[in-house]
Protein backbone atom coordinates (compact mmCIF):
# COMPACT_ATOMS: atom_id res chain seq x y z
CA UNK A 1 0.00 0.00 0.00
CA UNK A 2 0.93 3.50 -0.43
CA UNK A 3 2.09 6.69 1.75
CA UNK A 4 -0.13 9.36 0.89
CA UNK A 5 0.65 13.33 1.50
CA UNK A 6 -2.66 14.38 1.79
CA UNK A 7 -2.73 18.03 2.33
CA UNK A 8 -6.74 19.05 3.68
CA UNK A 9 -8.71 21.59 5.37
CA UNK A 10 -8.44 20.71 8.89
CA UNK A 11 -12.19 20.12 10.31
CA UNK A 12 -13.80 19.48 6.54
CA UNK A 13 -16.35 16.94 6.59
CA UNK A 14 -15.41 15.17 3.02
CA UNK A 15 -11.78 15.77 3.43
CA UNK A 16 -12.06 13.78 7.02
CA UNK A 17 -13.89 10.84 4.51
CA UNK A 18 -11.92 10.70 2.12
CA UNK A 19 -8.60 9.95 4.47
CA UNK A 20 -11.14 6.92 5.75
CA UNK A 21 -11.54 5.95 2.49
CA UNK A 22 -7.31 5.85 2.05
CA UNK A 23 -7.21 4.42 5.46
CA UNK A 24 -9.87 1.33 5.25
CA UNK A 25 -7.88 1.04 1.57
CA UNK A 26 -4.82 -0.02 3.61
CA UNK A 27 -2.71 3.50 2.69
CA UNK A 28 -0.97 5.28 5.35
CA UNK A 29 -2.29 8.65 5.19
CA UNK A 30 0.18 11.86 6.54
CA UNK A 31 -2.42 15.00 7.04
CA UNK A 32 -1.05 18.14 6.45
CA UNK A 33 -2.73 21.57 6.57
CA UNK A 34 -3.60 22.86 2.72
CA UNK A 35 -3.96 26.53 4.44
CA UNK A 36 -0.69 27.14 6.31
CA UNK A 37 1.44 25.13 3.57
CA UNK A 38 3.95 27.92 2.01
CA UNK A 39 2.90 27.56 -1.33
CA UNK A 40 4.86 28.26 -4.13
CA UNK A 41 3.61 28.64 -7.89
CA UNK A 42 5.33 25.81 -9.30
CA UNK A 43 5.05 23.12 -6.85
CA UNK A 44 1.72 23.67 -6.68
CA UNK A 45 0.84 23.54 -10.54
CA UNK A 46 2.30 20.29 -10.51
CA UNK A 47 -0.82 18.93 -8.72
CA UNK A 48 -2.94 20.23 -11.29
CA UNK A 49 -1.60 17.91 -14.07
CA UNK A 50 -3.79 18.22 -17.17
CA UNK A 51 -6.82 19.43 -15.21
CA UNK A 52 -8.22 23.08 -17.12
CA UNK A 53 -7.91 26.16 -14.94
CA UNK A 54 -11.24 26.02 -13.91
CA UNK A 55 -11.00 22.67 -12.37
CA UNK A 56 -7.95 23.54 -10.13
CA UNK A 57 -10.54 25.77 -7.83
CA UNK A 58 -12.75 24.57 -4.98
CA UNK A 59 -16.00 26.10 -5.32
CA UNK A 60 -17.01 26.05 -2.07
CA UNK A 61 -14.82 28.99 -1.52
CA UNK A 62 -16.80 32.02 -0.69
CA UNK A 63 -14.78 33.97 -2.88
CA UNK A 64 -16.12 31.52 -6.05
CA UNK A 65 -19.70 30.68 -4.45
CA UNK A 66 -20.36 34.62 -4.50
CA UNK A 67 -18.66 35.38 -7.48
CA UNK A 68 -15.55 37.26 -6.64
CA UNK A 69 -13.61 35.46 -8.98
CA UNK A 70 -14.33 33.83 -12.04
CA UNK A 71 -11.78 31.48 -12.72
CA UNK A 72 -12.69 30.79 -16.55
CA UNK A 73 -10.96 34.04 -16.95
CA UNK A 74 -8.14 33.71 -15.49
CA UNK A 75 -4.39 32.67 -16.69
CA UNK A 76 -3.01 30.03 -15.05
CA UNK A 77 0.00 32.54 -13.70
CA UNK A 78 -3.49 34.05 -12.25
CA UNK A 79 -4.72 31.57 -10.77
CA UNK A 80 -2.09 30.27 -9.24
CA UNK A 81 -0.92 33.78 -7.43
CA UNK A 82 -4.36 33.67 -6.34
CA UNK A 83 -4.38 30.20 -4.86
CA UNK A 84 -0.54 31.15 -2.95
CA UNK A 85 -2.21 34.42 -1.70
CA UNK A 86 -5.24 32.50 -0.54
CA UNK A 87 -5.00 28.68 -0.17
CA UNK A 88 -8.91 28.39 0.31
CA UNK A 89 -8.99 28.86 -3.35
CA UNK A 90 -7.57 25.26 -4.29
CA UNK A 91 -9.47 22.26 -5.02
CA UNK A 92 -9.21 19.40 -2.68
CA UNK A 93 -7.44 17.73 -1.53
CA UNK A 94 -3.97 17.60 -2.89
CA UNK A 95 -2.34 13.77 -3.02
CA UNK A 96 1.55 13.00 -3.50
CA UNK A 97 2.12 9.37 -3.42
CA UNK A 98 5.90 9.16 -4.33
CA UNK A 99 6.63 11.50 -7.43
CA UNK A 100 2.74 11.59 -8.35
CA UNK A 101 0.79 14.09 -7.74
CA UNK A 102 -3.36 14.50 -7.45
CA UNK A 103 -5.98 17.30 -6.92
CA UNK A 104 -9.37 16.58 -5.94
CA UNK A 105 -10.87 13.23 -4.80
CA UNK A 106 -12.65 11.49 -7.84
CA UNK A 107 -12.85 8.16 -5.57
CA UNK A 108 -12.46 6.01 -9.88
CA UNK A 109 -9.45 8.67 -10.70
CA UNK A 110 -8.17 7.72 -6.82
CA UNK A 111 -8.66 3.78 -7.28
CA UNK A 112 -7.17 3.66 -10.86
CA UNK A 113 -4.71 5.48 -9.07
CA UNK A 114 -3.53 3.65 -5.96
CA UNK A 115 -6.72 1.77 -4.97
CA UNK A 116 -10.04 1.97 -3.00
CA UNK A 117 -11.20 -1.27 -0.99
CA UNK A 118 -14.49 -2.06 -2.37
CA UNK A 119 -16.79 -0.33 -0.90
CA UNK A 120 -20.33 1.88 -1.19
CA UNK A 121 -19.47 4.69 -3.82
CA UNK A 122 -20.22 8.23 -1.77
CA UNK A 123 -22.19 10.32 -4.35
CA UNK A 124 -19.74 13.42 -3.62
CA UNK A 125 -16.59 13.51 -1.85
CA UNK A 126 -15.33 16.97 -2.95
CA UNK A 127 -18.13 19.57 -2.47
CA UNK A 128 -19.19 20.53 1.16
CA UNK A 129 -22.19 18.89 2.22
CA UNK A 130 -23.09 21.67 4.12
CA UNK A 131 -24.49 25.29 3.72
CA UNK A 132 -21.81 28.17 3.19
CA UNK A 133 -23.15 29.74 6.62
CA UNK A 134 -22.54 26.35 8.52
CA UNK A 135 -19.78 25.00 6.87
CA UNK A 136 -16.31 25.11 7.92
CA UNK A 137 -15.00 23.64 4.16
CA UNK A 138 -15.27 27.38 2.91
CA UNK A 139 -14.32 29.41 5.62
CA UNK A 140 -10.49 29.71 7.40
Amino acid sequence: MATVYFYEKPGCINNARQKKLLAAAGHQVVALNLLTEPWQTGRLCAFFGELAVRDWFNYSAPALKYGEIDPDNLSERQALALMVENPLLIRRPLMQVGDSLMAGFDQQAVDNWIGLTETETIQDLENCPRPLAQSSCGHE
